[in-house]
Protein backbone atom coordinates (compact mmCIF):
# COMPACT_ATOMS: atom_id res chain seq x y z
CA UNK A 1 0.00 0.00 0.00
CA UNK A 2 2.78 2.93 0.33
CA UNK A 3 4.14 1.89 -2.63
CA UNK A 4 0.78 2.82 -4.43
CA UNK A 5 1.17 6.42 -5.78
CA UNK A 6 -1.66 9.00 -4.41
CA UNK A 7 -3.58 8.09 -7.89
CA UNK A 8 -4.14 4.92 -7.95
CA UNK A 9 -4.62 5.10 -4.56
CA UNK A 10 -7.41 7.24 -5.22
CA UNK A 11 -8.74 5.30 -8.08
CA UNK A 12 -8.52 2.21 -5.68
CA UNK A 13 -10.70 3.94 -3.07
CA UNK A 14 -13.33 4.95 -5.28
CA UNK A 15 -13.72 1.80 -6.94
CA UNK A 16 -13.53 0.55 -3.12
CA UNK A 17 -16.55 2.35 -2.52
CA UNK A 18 -18.70 1.82 -5.18
CA UNK A 19 -18.16 -1.90 -7.11
CA UNK A 20 -18.31 -3.73 -3.49
CA UNK A 21 -21.30 -1.47 -2.45
CA UNK A 22 -23.35 -2.41 -5.76
CA UNK A 23 -22.63 -5.85 -5.66
CA UNK A 24 -23.58 -6.16 -1.79
CA UNK A 25 -26.68 -4.08 -2.16
CA UNK A 26 -27.53 -6.48 -5.68
CA UNK A 27 -27.51 -9.56 -3.58
CA UNK A 28 -29.86 -7.74 -0.74
CA UNK A 29 -31.90 -6.66 -3.70
CA UNK A 30 -32.37 -9.61 -5.57
CA UNK A 31 -33.03 -11.69 -2.20
CA UNK A 32 -35.49 -8.87 -1.07
CA UNK A 33 -37.38 -9.55 -4.70
CA UNK A 34 -37.45 -12.76 -4.01
CA UNK A 35 -39.25 -12.36 -0.65
CA UNK A 36 -36.87 -12.81 1.53
CA UNK A 37 -36.74 -9.83 4.32
CA UNK A 38 -33.42 -10.88 6.24
CA UNK A 39 -31.63 -7.98 4.04
CA UNK A 40 -33.82 -5.05 4.63
CA UNK A 41 -34.43 -6.07 8.12
CA UNK A 42 -30.41 -6.37 9.18
CA UNK A 43 -29.96 -2.71 7.07
CA UNK A 44 -28.46 -4.28 3.94
CA UNK A 45 -31.00 -2.88 1.46
CA UNK A 46 -29.29 0.57 0.98
CA UNK A 47 -26.48 1.99 -0.97
CA UNK A 48 -24.85 3.58 2.17
CA UNK A 49 -21.37 2.59 1.88
CA UNK A 50 -21.00 1.96 5.75
CA UNK A 51 -23.32 -0.84 5.72
CA UNK A 52 -21.67 -3.10 3.57
CA UNK A 53 -17.41 -2.18 3.54
CA UNK A 54 -15.59 -4.90 5.56
CA UNK A 55 -11.89 -3.28 7.05
CA UNK A 56 -9.91 -5.87 6.50
CA UNK A 57 -11.44 -6.34 2.50
CA UNK A 58 -11.11 -3.27 1.82
CA UNK A 59 -7.46 -2.94 2.48
CA UNK A 60 -7.24 -5.96 0.03
CA UNK A 61 -8.97 -4.41 -2.57
CA UNK A 62 -6.59 -1.14 -2.03
CA UNK A 63 -3.19 -3.52 -1.99
CA UNK A 64 -4.06 -6.62 -4.33
CA UNK A 65 -6.51 -5.30 -6.35
CA UNK A 66 -9.43 -8.07 -4.73
CA UNK A 67 -11.31 -8.00 -1.63
CA UNK A 68 -14.58 -8.52 -0.09
CA UNK A 69 -17.07 -6.99 2.19
CA UNK A 70 -19.87 -8.06 4.91
CA UNK A 71 -21.97 -10.62 3.47
CA UNK A 72 -25.51 -10.26 3.02
CA UNK A 73 -27.43 -12.00 5.17
CA UNK A 74 -30.13 -14.42 3.11
CA UNK A 75 -32.54 -17.20 4.96
CA UNK A 76 -32.71 -19.74 1.74
CA UNK A 77 -35.92 -20.84 3.54
CA UNK A 78 -37.75 -17.10 3.12
CA UNK A 79 -36.79 -17.21 -1.15
CA UNK A 80 -40.21 -17.25 -2.71
CA UNK A 81 -41.27 -21.26 -3.03
CA UNK A 82 -37.60 -21.76 -1.37
CA UNK A 83 -36.41 -21.96 -4.87
CA UNK A 84 -32.86 -23.24 -5.23
CA UNK A 85 -33.30 -21.16 -8.48
CA UNK A 86 -33.80 -18.25 -6.46
CA UNK A 87 -30.72 -18.82 -3.98
CA UNK A 88 -28.75 -19.32 -7.30
CA UNK A 89 -29.94 -15.93 -8.50
CA UNK A 90 -29.48 -13.86 -5.62
CA UNK A 91 -25.48 -15.16 -5.30
CA UNK A 92 -25.30 -14.81 -9.08
CA UNK A 93 -26.02 -10.76 -8.66
CA UNK A 94 -23.22 -9.46 -6.97
CA UNK A 95 -20.84 -10.75 -9.84
CA UNK A 96 -23.43 -9.97 -12.26
CA UNK A 97 -23.76 -5.77 -10.89
CA UNK A 98 -19.93 -5.83 -10.66
CA UNK A 99 -19.91 -6.68 -14.67
CA UNK A 100 -22.37 -4.23 -15.50
CA UNK A 101 -20.51 -1.48 -13.64
CA UNK A 102 -17.09 -2.36 -15.82
CA UNK A 103 -19.31 -2.40 -19.24
CA UNK A 104 -20.36 1.10 -18.01
CA UNK A 105 -17.19 2.03 -18.04
CA UNK A 106 -15.67 0.47 -20.69
CA UNK A 107 -18.05 2.00 -22.98
CA UNK A 108 -16.96 5.05 -22.08
CA UNK A 109 -13.55 4.41 -22.65
CA UNK A 110 -14.03 2.51 -26.26
CA UNK A 111 -16.77 5.25 -27.57
CA UNK A 112 -14.15 7.55 -26.50
CA UNK A 113 -16.72 9.72 -24.14
CA UNK A 114 -13.90 10.37 -21.76
CA UNK A 115 -10.56 10.37 -23.68
CA UNK A 116 -7.48 8.53 -23.72
CA UNK A 117 -5.36 11.24 -21.49
CA UNK A 118 -2.66 10.57 -19.08
CA UNK A 119 -3.26 13.04 -15.67
CA UNK A 120 -1.24 15.97 -15.82
CA UNK A 121 -1.19 16.03 -12.05
CA UNK A 122 0.95 13.89 -9.73
CA UNK A 123 -1.88 13.70 -7.14
CA UNK A 124 -5.22 12.90 -9.23
CA UNK A 125 -5.74 10.47 -11.58
CA UNK A 126 -7.17 11.49 -15.30
CA UNK A 127 -10.56 10.53 -15.79
CA UNK A 128 -9.99 7.57 -18.11
CA UNK A 129 -7.05 6.43 -15.53
CA UNK A 130 -9.94 6.10 -13.16
CA UNK A 131 -12.12 4.22 -15.63
CA UNK A 132 -9.29 2.02 -16.56
CA UNK A 133 -9.15 1.27 -13.07
CA UNK A 134 -12.53 1.08 -12.17
CA UNK A 135 -13.47 -1.31 -15.09
CA UNK A 136 -10.14 -3.38 -14.10
CA UNK A 137 -10.84 -3.92 -10.55
CA UNK A 138 -14.49 -4.83 -10.97
CA UNK A 139 -13.88 -7.88 -13.20
CA UNK A 140 -11.52 -8.68 -11.03
CA UNK A 141 -14.09 -8.87 -8.22
CA UNK A 142 -16.96 -10.51 -10.42
CA UNK A 143 -13.87 -13.63 -11.42
CA UNK A 144 -13.03 -13.84 -7.73
CA UNK A 145 -16.33 -14.26 -6.62
CA UNK A 146 -17.47 -16.53 -9.22
CA UNK A 147 -14.55 -18.95 -8.18
CA UNK A 148 -16.76 -21.75 -6.73
CA UNK A 149 -15.26 -22.29 -3.57
CA UNK A 150 -17.13 -21.30 -0.36
CA UNK A 151 -17.96 -18.70 0.68
CA UNK A 152 -18.06 -17.00 -2.80
CA UNK A 153 -20.92 -16.88 -4.81
CA UNK A 154 -19.37 -18.99 -7.49
CA UNK A 155 -20.09 -22.18 -5.20
CA UNK A 156 -24.02 -21.07 -4.53
CA UNK A 157 -24.16 -20.84 -8.64
CA UNK A 158 -22.15 -23.87 -9.42
CA UNK A 159 -24.34 -25.82 -6.80
CA UNK A 160 -27.30 -25.38 -8.58
CA UNK A 161 -26.11 -25.68 -12.22
CA UNK A 162 -24.73 -29.39 -11.04
CA UNK A 163 -26.55 -32.24 -11.43
CA UNK A 164 -27.38 -34.00 -8.33
CA UNK A 165 -24.86 -36.98 -8.74
CA UNK A 166 -22.00 -34.60 -9.30
CA UNK A 167 -23.68 -31.94 -6.49
CA UNK A 168 -23.95 -34.15 -3.52
CA UNK A 169 -20.37 -35.00 -4.22
CA UNK A 170 -19.13 -30.89 -4.27
CA UNK A 171 -21.31 -30.20 -1.33
CA UNK A 172 -19.22 -32.47 0.43
CA UNK A 173 -16.56 -29.94 -0.04
CA UNK A 174 -17.68 -26.83 0.82
CA UNK A 175 -16.79 -26.84 4.29
CA UNK A 176 -13.33 -26.74 3.19
CA UNK A 177 -13.94 -24.07 1.05
CA UNK A 178 -12.54 -21.68 2.96
CA UNK A 179 -9.27 -23.03 4.08
CA UNK A 180 -8.49 -24.24 0.37
CA UNK A 181 -9.39 -21.00 -0.52
CA UNK A 182 -7.02 -18.89 2.25
CA UNK A 183 -4.37 -21.68 1.22
CA UNK A 184 -4.60 -20.29 -2.80
CA UNK A 185 -4.29 -16.94 -1.71
CA UNK A 186 -1.55 -16.81 0.91
CA UNK A 187 -0.22 -20.06 1.31
CA UNK A 188 0.88 -21.25 -2.16
CA UNK A 189 1.91 -18.34 -3.66
CA UNK A 190 4.81 -18.28 -1.03
CA UNK A 191 6.65 -21.37 -2.68
CA UNK A 192 5.64 -20.10 -6.01
CA UNK A 193 2.32 -21.47 -6.61
CA UNK A 194 -0.10 -18.43 -7.81
CA UNK A 195 -3.48 -20.74 -8.53
CA UNK A 196 -5.63 -17.55 -8.56
CA UNK A 197 -3.34 -15.45 -10.52
CA UNK A 198 -2.97 -18.67 -12.96
CA UNK A 199 -7.24 -18.59 -13.03
CA UNK A 200 -7.96 -15.01 -13.55
CA UNK A 201 -5.20 -13.27 -15.81
CA UNK A 202 -6.46 -15.07 -18.61
CA UNK A 203 -9.94 -14.03 -18.07
CA UNK A 204 -8.93 -10.81 -17.27
CA UNK A 205 -7.17 -9.44 -19.95
CA UNK A 206 -9.36 -11.37 -22.62
CA UNK A 207 -12.65 -9.41 -21.39
CA UNK A 208 -10.58 -6.22 -21.07
CA UNK A 209 -9.87 -6.78 -25.03
CA UNK A 210 -13.17 -7.46 -25.66
CA UNK A 211 -14.77 -5.06 -23.47
CA UNK A 212 -12.69 -1.99 -25.38
CA UNK A 213 -12.12 -3.56 -28.52
CA UNK A 214 -8.69 -4.07 -28.75
CA UNK A 215 -6.97 -6.50 -30.30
Amino acid sequence: MLNLSPSILISRILTLIIALTVHEFAHAFVADRFGDSTPRVNGRLTLNPLKHLDVMGSLMLLVAGFGWAKPVPVDPYALRNRSASAFMWVSLAGPASNLVLALIAGILLRLRVVPWVASTSSFLPSAAEFLFTFLTINLLLMLFNLIPLSPLDGEKVLSYLLPPRLSQGYARLQPYGPLILLAMLFVLPLVGVDIINWIISPALIGLQKLILGVA
